[in-house]
């Protein structure tokens, strides 16, 4: 198995010493066409066919990454903070151990090459703000970037989010991505992920999107979710995971629920899981949806 780092703060040195014009296409080429594989499958193109065209500057800005062309001296100081050799080396070992953990039970993996890299989030963006100034990316197997404005809070959570995104490299090796892929099957891919997070580093780092839903606000979020359960499209399910706030800025239907509704409801239908049959969370992400959603049928009257 081989895991590349892509420095990102390397590049992010270039692009500021770089004439504002000529920013983007450092980021364009230097930093995302390395990940083109995964842009593709989304439909997103490294450059425009026209200027100022949808590519992957303006998908990335839009997700929340801060955009190249304001990338100068003045963040140098937030540069820095990225460029501390035992950032990347946490970041190089919890890939490690993540994948450690699925070797030792055997686990095949189809995905031999890992890419990784870490980008700096844009602290003016909403969906950024909502996840505390830090996320990750790593739904499609080969491919793992965290995103972050950083600082104490994020940096202390990293290594976390990083487990979250490592977690979801496996699942979806396992769990094959289809166009009928279900809210039920996109809500348990993130609560395994978070139980995997918060096992190899603690709850106390479990992840906002958890971590923002308490008790009660969970117990009436519940009931619209399982009715939501078989739900597909990303359009359809962005409200579930996401919430209505989300949904709204992206067009997308709202159904009455707060930040990260499907995700926390997942964290906790998981714990409910592991509880119930014993399995470790290792197995339990090597089990289908159908069989886990036939084990979890008193977590809805919790």
């Amino acid at each position: 198995m081989k895991i590349k780092l892509l420095r990102s703060d390397k590049i992010y040195k270039k692009i500021a010493l770089s004439e504002k014009t000529k920013r983007s296409d450092i980021y364009r080429y230097e930093m995302m066409k390395p990940f083109e594989y995964k842009w593709n499958l989304i439909n997103v193109p490294i450059k425009a066919k026209k200027k100022g065209g949808y590519d992957v500057v303006m998908a990335s800005d839009m997700l929340g990454v801060l955009h190249p062309e304001k990338i100068d001296n003045q963040h140098m100081k937030n540069i820095d903070s990225i460029s501390d050799e035992n950032l990347w080396k946490d970041c190089e070992k919890t890939i490690r151990k993540s994948f450690e953990r699925f070797e030792k039970i055997n686990f095949k993996f189809e995905t031999q090459d890992y890419l990784f890299t870490l980008l700096l989030a844009n602290p003016d963006n909403q969906f950024v703000k909502m996840s505390n100034g830090y996320s990750g990316d790593g739904g499609i197997p080969g491919y793992i970037l965290l995103s972050l404005v950083p600082n104490d809070y994020t940096l202390s959570r990293a290594q976390a989010a990083l487990a979250h995104e490592c977690h979801h490299n496996i699942r979806w090796q396992f769990q094959k991505w289809h166009m009928g892929v279900t809210l039920a099957d996109m809500m348990i891919s993130e609560g395994l992920a978070e139980n995997f997070a918060t096992e190899m580093y603690g709850e106390e780092l479990v992840g906002p999107w958890v971590g923002k839903t308490d008790a009660e606000t969970l117990k009436l979020i519940k009931p619209i979710i399982k009715d939501g359960l078989e739900v597909t499209g990303f359009e359809n399910m962005t409200a579930y995971l996401y919430g209505d706030t989300t949904a709204r800025i992206m067009g997308y239907p709202e159904v009455g629920l707060p930040y990260c509704a499907g995700y926390a409801c997942g964290y906790y239908l998981i714990k409910h899981y592991l509880k119930n049959t014993g399995k470790t969370i290792e197995d339990a992400t090597l089990t289908n949806t159908e069989d886990i959603m036939k084990e979890v049928e008193s977590f809805w009257n919790e």
